[in-house]
């Protein structure tokens, strides 16, 4: 399949104006990230608590905030998951003085979150000894069926279960009359309202991380990515040249720091799946700039007649068609998770897209100027083939 019959553009032309217009956006999220107090990294990496919840009825953003000024956490990132207010993911980290505390802190501080925006009724319900169904425990549910009914309170216990975690429920059982449905008898469901109650809200997600676990993790996520480009800056120097090396290693660097431009300016958060992301970018523009370099070195023995700027043009409209391709599908599918991946993939999906354009874009216009200047420079008189 060609989308281009016989392409004929002039890429390398616009090689300066693509050098300024890239230079210009690094630029920007550099100045953005050091003018910023640097990169907005989530829990992962700074430490704190992330926890989902599950409102019966809708909680306004403004209030949840409100709720948490009270505790001295005002300043909590809170998301609503989706429309109708009724599901957000709250993440709290610690008071700058306080980062250093022990992970133990942390989870207090998510304790304090949870018990903060519990309903009063609730905290009755509680005191009284009764068991909050929407967080119930299979282990908890089973105890309680235990007593009068050994035989079925398994099969009871993992049916609630099952029903409160279901795609229509979302967590949380609105009202016990929903179990009938279930095939639970009428006594199993009267002894639910004597044991337990219906909580105002569900925790659906809940992840506490150190601060010296996120230092840790930060560290070798740069380290992953750093080691990453060494090892393709050498396979490139062996299965092609080392000016081949330098130009996509220099290549997937401008599609990092782009990328990490990118984040700071739309204040996205830096956490595992976007660093898996990034890493997955590198891999993805590698394979599209080896492409490349690999059709500008059959050229070179083909076209000899060509300058090595015309070889250049004539490698990259020859591979435009696969390239075009390639990256339309990827790019479909990414888009595809971003738009109804759900939160939880939304930053991978989002780093994976801007990827996939940029990766696309410096393979043409970086990873061959910088080819096309390395021979200016360095190798004025000889080939550049292997």
């Amino acid at each position: 399949m060609q989308i281009f019959k016989k392409p004929n553009f002039t890429f390398m032309k616009y090689k300066f104006f693509a050098f300024a217009l890239s230079g210009i956006i690094i630029a920007v999220g550099i100045v953005n990230i050091t003018t910023k107090k640097g990169l907005n990294y989530g829990i992962d990496f700074a430490g704190g608590t992330l926890i989902q919840i599950r409102f019966r009825n809708p909680f306004s953003i403004a209030d949840l905030r409100q709720s948490l000024s009270n505790i001295g956490l005002g300043n909590s990132k809170i998301q609503e998951v989706e429309k109708g207010q009724r599901e957000f993911i709250i993440r709290t980290m610690l008071p700058e003085e306080d980062v250093d505390q022990e992970l133990e802190a942390h989870v207090t501080m998510g304790n304090k979150v949870v018990e903060t925006l519990k309903k009063d009724e609730d905290r009755l319900a509680s005191e009284k000894g009764l068991k909050d169904l929407n967080n119930i425990e299979m282990n908890q549910l089973t105890y309680i069926f235990q007593t009068s009914f050994p035989d079925k309170a398994e099969e009871f216990a993992e049916k609630i279960i099952d029903f409160r975690e279901s795609a229509e429920q979302k967590g949380i059982i609105e009202n016990l009359n929903q179990l009938t449905e279930l095939e639970i008898s009428p006594e199993a469901i009267e002894l639910l309202k004597e044991k337990t109650y219906l909580g105002s809200m569900s925790i659906k997600r809940r992840e506490t991380v150190g601060p010296q676990v996120g230092h840790e993790l930060r560290r070798k996520a740069t380290q992953a990515t750093i080691w990453a480009l060494i090892g393709m800056l050498i396979y490139i120097g062996i299965r092609f040249k080392f000016a081949y090396g330098v130009a996509a290693i220099l290549t997937l660097a401008h599609d990092v720091l782009i990328t990490m431009g990118l984040f700071s300016l739309t204040n996205r958060e830096i956490n595992l799946p976007v660093i898996a992301a990034i890493l997955t970018i590198v891999g993805y523009s590698l394979n599209d700039t080896i492409v490349i370099f690999d059709r500008v070195r059959d050229n070179i023995k083909i076209l000899r007649k060509l300058d090595f700027e015309s070889i250049l043009d004539t490698s990259i409209n020859q591979t435009l068609s696969r390239t075009v391709i390639t990256s339309g599908t990827t790019f479909l599918t990414v888009a595809a998770l971003f738009f109804f991946g759900g939160e939880v993939i939304n930053d991978f999906a989002f780093t994976m897209m801007i990827g996939v354009i940029i990766g696309t874009y410096s393979s043409i216009y970086q990873s061959c100027s910088i080819l096309l200047f390395w021979k200016k420079i360095f190798n004025p008189k000889k080939g550049m083939g292997k």
